[in-house]
């Protein structure tokens, strides 16, 4: 009687420790992939589940979205500039049997994997891309990390590239080149303001010659401007047609040489 006592105990003891092994729960966004005797046998979750004490095991995969950052990487652009690039890059899991089974670390191998095609990608590009197209080599660098993890049941959402770093001589170099720059924008306007105004000063030339009564206005418009301003001294253009004018007067009233001509 006493001996039942005991065995019936520890006899319940056994069954507990057997049946708290056996279930599992699995969250919304965790999956167990099973293993019978070593091979694989399926995917569970989520919820509840009941497991073969020592017969099946299971790892536990998250498939919740990853935020890893890239370590800063040092890149050599295709006009040779040395700069230092860091990206963050969001993945999940979408198959967490592959992601088991067909990786080891699938964590450390994306991260990996993020380096080396950050670098090889950049590399490929001068720095002015990097600077102003990091959409496009975000989308490049995406697609092919999606290629290279999608055996590993790996989905990456996307990338982006946080900061390019350049040496201050670089810098400098760089804000020379963009005063450069913006000078011969400078320049370039203003020569085509100049030819602008030099073809409309000829058009106004050709329309005046056309017409003598419009110059004569001209002279008129420009003497009242120069009357309204507060100067002593007014000097206007004098009309070329009286010069004319007055010379023919003068040749007709000189004395004509000994030979009557």
């Amino acid at each position: 009687m006493n001996l039942a006592f005991v065995i019936y105990p520890v006899i319940l003891v056994v069954i507990l420790l057997i049946a708290s092994s056996a279930i599992r729960v699995m969250r919304e966004y965790q999956r167990a992939v099973v293993f019978t005797f070593g091979r694989f046998t399926g995917v569970k979750g989520p919820g509840l589940f009941l497991l073969v004490p020592y017969a099946q095991q299971m790892v536990r995969v998250d498939l919740r979205t990853v935020v890893l950052d890239v370590p800063s990487q040092d890149v050599i652009s295709r006009d040779n500039v040395s700069v230092k690039v860091n990206a963050v890059l969001y993945f999940r899991v979408v198959d967490a049997d592959k992601a088991v089974i067909q990786i080891e670390n699938f964590l450390q191998a994306t991260s990996q994997l993020a380096q080396t095609t950050l670098r090889s990608v950049l590399g490929k590009h001068s720095l002015d891309e990097m600077l102003s197209e990091r959409d496009k080599l975000n989308a490049d660098i995406q697609a092919i990390l999606d290629m290279h993890t999608e055996a590993w049941g790996v989905k990456v959402t996307n990338v982006e590239i946080k900061q390019v770093d350049l040496d201050h001589s670089m810098v400098r170099a760089i804000a020379r080149q963009a005063e450069a720059e913006r000078l011969r924008r400078a320049k370039i306007i203003n020569a085509e303001g100049e030819q602008q105004a030099a073809q409309k000063l000829v058009e106004a030339a050709e329309i005046l010659a056309a017409r003598p009564g419009a110059m004569q206005l001209r002279y008129l418009g420009t003497l009242s401007e120069i009357a309204s301003e507060r100067s002593s001294t007014i000097v206007f253009p004098f009309p070329l047609d009286l010069m004319q004018a007055f010379r023919t007067m003068a040749d007709a009233a000189s004395p004509r040489d000994a030979t009557g001509r």
